[in-house]
């Protein structure tokens, strides 16, 4: 693949307020906790993570409330990443609670606010022009309009010939929907990025090897990431690679909320660069590890 042309990615942008607390919450009474209000949102931190992996032109079409709306484009530009936001004036900007413990795992409160009214209108084929590849985040799926925004956006991609990755972004949503309702909501992807969890949900197989290669069957290249354990690259019915983690020493592991939003940043601007599936899923780990040593889903401003 040509690095010539854009990434554009269509999602969610959320202000996510995220609570790192190192003992187990206490029910009906207080637990202490360190508790920030950044930016995110997977498909915009999926963004910002493809530009700071080297991309020279991510753009980002997403749905805010007036509320943040300023502030979320200050943050995306000051990423790197060229802004495409519909301010809604009826609802507010999405906001995530993660909950943060001791071991960096992460647990989210969501509230998807504006980024579910992401509709048809919002969307033009124009907004294809100079775009070589689309990246749909899963949890515009997830709800209407933004599902038929969604699938609006990709059925334009394909006519044009712009190849689509989708990151199917929540077990737990997926499992409401109905995996063969996701599935057919997405056929045409080139390419499908879920974690183990989604894929298992997606498949209904026992593990994530078994998932992948039953997902590759429907979608061409499919890369299941797997957290510490890497990432596997399976390809029409067989997985092809395994990739390793890069490691990273547990006391410099302290917010996973963005890892693998980073993972799909790195991947696909390393595809973008001309990176083979395995060289980029490894582009991809590589970004999820430098993920997990900040807190937020978003690179690090310097």
């Amino acid at each position: 693949m040509s690095r010539d042309g854009a990434l554009l990615v269509v999602g969610d942008v959320v202000t996510d307020v995220i609570a790192r607390h190192r003992t187990p919450l206490a029910p009906a009474t207080d637990t202490a906790a360190a508790i920030r209000t950044l930016p995110g949102g997977a498909g915009a931190n999926a963004a910002c993570w493809a530009a700071r992996s080297g991309h020279p032109d991510v753009r980002l079409l997403g749905r805010v409330g007036t509320d943040a709306a300023d502030w979320h484009e200050r943050a995306l530009t000051g990423a790197g990443v060229r802004p495409l936001l519909v301010p809604d004036p009826r609802a507010p900007t999405a906001t995530v609670i993660a909950l943060v413990d001791a071991a960096a795992e992460r647990t989210f409160l969501t509230d998807g606010g504006a980024v579910l009214r992401l509709c048809p209108a919002d969307w033009s084929a124009g907004l294809l022009d100079g775009v070589a590849a689309l990246h749909l985040s899963g949890y515009l799926f997830f709800a209407e309009p933004s599902g038929a925004a969604a699938r609006l956006a990709l059925r334009d991609a394909r006519a044009a010939g712009i190849p689509v990755s989708v990151d199917p972004a929540s077990a737990g949503f997926l499992a409401e929907l109905g995996p063969e309702r996701f599935l057919a909501a997405v056929e045409g992807a080139s390419v499908l990025l879920p974690n183990a969890d989604e894929a298992r949900e997606l498949t209904g197989a026992p593990d994530p090897e078994a998932a992948a290669r039953e997902l590759s069957r429907r979608v061409p290249l499919v890369v299941v990431t797997l957290g510490a354990a890497g990432a596997l690259v399976a390809e029409d019915g067989a997985v092809t690679a395994r990739v390793a983690a890069v490691p990273v020493a547990p006391e410099r592991r302290v917010d996973s909320t963005g890892a693998g939003d980073a993972f799909t940043g790195g991947f696909l601007a390393a595809r973008r660069a001309g990176a083979d599936p395995v060289a980029a899923a490894r582009a991809g780990c590589a970004a999820g590890a430098r993920a997990v040593t900040v807190v937020g889903g978003r690179p690090p401003s310097v």
